[in-house]
């Protein structure tokens, strides 16, 4: 009894504790091209098959880098396509991400071996390829921290004239929602692009993933350096377990912490630099742990921190900061920089030596404010309607990264919103056949609209009335036709408004007319159906619509009324014919004929195979 009892003790307290334990972080990996799930060692990682992309072509992939996914397949994106092309992921929980896109060479010889493009994720602009970049490791993925709100993400890819964006994979991998806090500045307008993260004093490069970290750390890629300088430093390791190193918000794998670099007699500072971009903000955070057998406790190593010759922190003493020897300390700052370099740099002051386990460098990024979402679904619905060539590309956002807007399309931004609006839009020329959707009254903000010189067919959707902002309306030289909606009258602010060349007919609304008198410029010619302004022919009596509806009605009902009428006329006719056929038959002399001609059917039957005829006797010759 009582082994039952510590037995179902034991199960409760695990059943306990595992229900309280967190839940996995979120985790989404595709596999670019891919027409199947694939998993790939060493970890077996679940890659999905390709989804969500705009545009593209799946093709065979050359991996630029060891370090990359080993997966066979990329998409690529044809300038042909268009110059913007996106991955719009649905159903991402709410939360922080780490992003990571790691790019890829077209397997074929006619391809350029190093495109060059741009990167951007939810509208902001992340990364932009340098040349050079196949031939270094931690410059064939783009990385960022990006918190995702909405439940959906966007990973566009711009291209920039030089070559075709090709992608091998995206990984969408959730961490801490407190990941990386820095100070005020950090939230969710913020951004963290990963410039460098190096793992000092060895040479095997890993991710967290390979260091058996936890997965709510991102799986960060450390790049191995093992020295800064020849005989400038001397590396350090240990295999002694490192205490406070996984834990929230940032869960750095134990190993980061288990090899180091240590600083020499001939060169007692310690000193890195590595090119960045100017004019930028970046967070810095440098790892500890003292490893080093020589040193047994406090005060014993104690050195200054400098970033471009400037001091950040004094009298760092790693064992009196984390509490003990083989124990993690991470120590962070914000810089800015307006050079192209960045010099970190450890300066003893006791112990002639200093020591450093890992850097991290995020450039940090001002999330872009996005247009208004109504106002995006508007110019889907017109890019479908319209029929727009693929070489308009229209995908992702129309007016962020500022870099890259949409062709054709006019931004504006509303300081009180915080958001971009469509205010101008010019189609004039290209070719375009279909046909205005209702949904273009959604641009609210819209002054212009040009979409003369096309081959647009249907009608002038009412709804543009609605946009009381419009200054300019050009829709001429294309196929409308119906009727000019009333609506368009009470556009106050329109000044200038081509509809001629077109096959528009009935009346000017008599509110257009009007503005003429007040100096907008108004064209309505070449319209053969159009009356009701000098300059156009006079028109008839006006009909409503419901007039127009009531004639139609009227005009059905005498037709039907008429065809009944000439039915009924035939089967009656034809009844008075059948009906004199049947009296004729009855009249006396129709009978004597009809009993005649009973009489010698009669007298044939009897006398048949017992006389011959005259004309088989020959003429009789008796008279």
């Amino acid at each position: 009894m009582l082994r039952f009892t510590l037995l179902w003790l034991l199960v409760f307290f695990l059943s306990l504790s595992s229900s309280s334990a967190r839940p996995a972080p979120f985790a989404m990996r595709i596999s670019c091209g891919a027409r199947e799930n694939v998993q790939t060692p060493p970890t077996y990682a679940r890659w999905y098959k390709d989804f969500a992309y705009t545009g593209g072509i799946p093709a065979n992939a050359t991996l630029p880098s060891f370090i990359t996914p080993p997966l066979k397949s990329l998409r690529y994106f044809p300038l042909s396509e268009g110059p913007e092309n996106c991955y719009n992921i649905d159903r991402v929980p709410k939360g922080h991400y780490s992003v990571r896109i790691f790019f890829g060479l077209v397997a074929q010889p006619e391809f350029d071996n190093e495109p060059l493009f741009d990167v951007s994720v939810e509208g902001t602009l992340i990364h932009s390829l340098n040349s050079g970049w196949t031939s270094h490791d931690d410059q064939v993925f783009a990385e960022a921290l990006v918190f995702l709100l909405d439940g959906t993400v966007s990973i566009c890819f711009h291209s920039t004239g030089h070559g075709d964006p090709a992608i091998i994979s995206i990984e969408i991998l959730q961490v801490d929602d407190k990941a990386y806090f820095f100070g005020p500045e950090w939230g969710k307008g913020v951004i963290l692009k990963t410039t460098s993260r190096l793992t000092c004093g060895t040479s095997k490069p890993k991710f967290d993933e390979d260091y058996s970290g936890d997965h709510w750390g991102g799986d960060r890629f450390w790049n191995p350096i093992r020295t800064f300088g020849q005989n400038a430093d001397e590396p350090r390791s240990t295999e002694s377990s490192i205490k406070q190193a996984s834990v929230a918000p940032n869960f750095y794998p134990e190993a980061l912490y288990q090899s180091a670099i240590v600083s020499t007699d001939s060169q007692p500072d310690l000193a890195y630099t590595m090119d960045v971009d100017p004019n930028k903000n970046y967070s810095l955070w440098l790892h500890f742990a003292e490893i080093d057998a020589t040193i047994t406790g406090a005060g014993q190593r104690v050195f200054d921190v400098l970033i471009n010759g400037d001091t950040v922190f004094q009298d760092i003493d790693v064992v009196e900061m984390s509490g003990d020897r083989y124990t993690a300390l991470v120590l962070n700052t914000t810089v800015a920089l307006s050079g192209r370099t960045l010099t970190i740099t450890l300066r003893p002051k006791n112990g002639n030596h200093a020591i450093l386990n890992a850097i991290e460098v995020f450039e940090i990024i001002a999330a872009e404010f996005q247009t208004l979402p109504e106002e995006v679904r508007a110019l889907q619905a017109l890019k479908k309607a319209l029929g727009l060539p693929n070489r308009f590309g229209w995908n992702g956002d129309p007016c962020v990264p500022k870099e890259h807007p949409w062709s054709g399309a006019d931004c504006h931004f509303d300081n009180s919103g915080s958001n971009w609006f469509i205010d101008g839009l010019g189609l004039d020329n290209q070719g375009l056949r279909g046909f205005l959707p209702n949904e273009i009254s959604q641009l609210h903000h819209l002054q212009n609209l040009n979409l003369s010189g096309n081959s647009i067919h249907g009608t002038i959707p009412s709804s543009l009335g609605t946009v009381t902002s419009l200054e300019i309306l050009d829709l001429s030289y294309n196929f409308l036709n119906g009727s000019i909606p009333e609506s368009l009258g009470q556009l106050t602010a329109l000044r200038r408004l081509n509809l001629n060349s077109n096959s528009l007919s009935g009346r000017v609304p008599a509110a257009l007319g009007g503005r003429l008198l007040n100096g907008a410029s108004f064209n309505f010619t070449d319209n053969a159906g159009l009356c009701g302004i000098p300059g156009l022919r006079t028109c008839g009596p006006h009909l409503s619509a419901g007039a127009k509806v009531g004639i139609g009605f009227g005009a059905s009902l005498c037709f039907l009324l008429l065809v009944i009428c000439s039915v009924c006329w035939w089967k009656r006719r034809q009844n008075i014919l059948r009906s004199k056929q049947i009296a004729a038959r009855g009249a006396p002399y129709a009978k004597a004929r009809t009993h005649l001609s009973h009489d010698i059917q009669m007298s044939r039957h009897h006398n048949h195979g017992h006389a011959r005829t005259a004309a088989e006797n020959g003429p009789s010759l008796l008279s």
